[in-house]
């Protein structure tokens, strides 16, 4: 099958609400290239090998590539007419760069495997290993936990700061016994995360059926199928258990509702896990939070995004 390829050049600071926007006209697959996502990662030379040095050579740091797919039997002209139209929208409101728009055609077998080259083996926090399912880390150290991650195209590497920020609140919170609750699971790496640090039951919850498909292949790449289940729906509509911790990596406008909703699902005491916020979005966050039945934990940030974490009261 051929895709075509959306290129769209644009700052940090634009990605939630271009991201956001992509989401809501349907398109899946989202790919984001922040040199910023590199940049800000420990140079331990034990603990990473994250990209060639000579791929960043030509990469400007305040330049963000987003890359959406198409198929080709898609209306796309028409897509990228509705692309360029909500850009204008956002750009009222946040500076987005350059703001550019372009195509090309690529097979999928190409999209595939021309973004190998930026995902090589990382520490994403301190016994936390992502290992791509095609290169394997060399970095191990006694006591760590190996994820073994090929993402397709659900979102979820595990290298941007929204997802590594996840990453480092599982693994201070999740306990064993807990039922956990990951909420728009891509590519199903924060729910094999909590499995791996010794969750009872993980529930992945994702509304894309191309996530889907990739979460529930990582799963049993990485052997957690008896203790993580992917499901398809919207939210918490799928979900009727009790948990112990939700996590949910999306975007500030959906975590203001879900302060709400999520209640209903978590014991008392529980936590809420959030991230995806940009930082100009936190404050409006931590109100919402502070206005709910949850109390504010903790708030953690790296770059230009922050997640938060809530306990909900007795």
């Amino acid at each position: 099958m051929q895709w075509i390829e959306i290129k769209i050049i644009t700052r940090t600071e634009a990605v939630e609400a271009i991201s956001y926007m992509l989401t809501e006209l349907g398109i899946k697959g989202v790919r984001i290239d922040d040199p910023k996502d590199i940049l800000m990662q420990e140079k331990d030379e034990c603990a990473w090998d994250y990209v060639d040095e000579a791929l960043l050579q030509s990469k400007d740091p305040d330049v963000v590539e987003i890359f959406c797919y198409l198929s080709e039997e898609d209306y796309y002209l028409q897509r990228i007419e509705e692309i360029k139209s909500r850009l204008a929208m956002i750009a009222q409101f946040i500076p987005i760069g350059e703001g550019t728009v372009t195509l090309q055609k690529v097979k999928e077998e190409e999209w595939a495997n021309a973004w190998k080259q930026y995902y090589k083996p990382f520490r994403a926090a301190k016994q936390i290993v992502i290992e791509p399912t095609w290169e394997k880390a060399t970095f191990v150290q006694e006591g760590d936990q190996v994820i073994k991650l090929d993402p397709g195209m659900a979102f979820g590497t595990g290298t941007h700061e929204t997802t590594s920020l996840c990453i480092q609140s599982l693994e201070k919170y999740v306990t064993p016994n807990d039922t956990i609750l990951d909420i728009g699971c891509g590519s199903g790496i924060l729910g094999i995360v909590a499995g791996k640090l010794g969750a009872k039951k993980v529930i992945g919850v994702d509304i894309d059926p191309n996530a889907i498909k990739v979460a529930k292949e990582n799963v049993q790449i990485n052997q957690v199928d008896e203790i993580v289940e992917i499901r398809q729906g919207d939210l918490l509509e799928v979900v009727e258990e009790k948990t112990d911790c939700i996590v949910a990596n999306i975007i500030a406008d959906v975590i203001i509702k879900l302060v709400e909703s999520v209640p209903q699902v978590l014991r008392p005491k529980g936590f809420f896990i959030a991230s995806g916020i940009i930082m100009e979005r936190l404050e409006e966050v931590k109100q919402a939070i502070e206005k709910s039945s949850f109390d504010l934990v903790e708030v953690l940030t790296k770059g230009d995004w922050a997640a938060v974490v809530a306990r909900k009261k007795e």
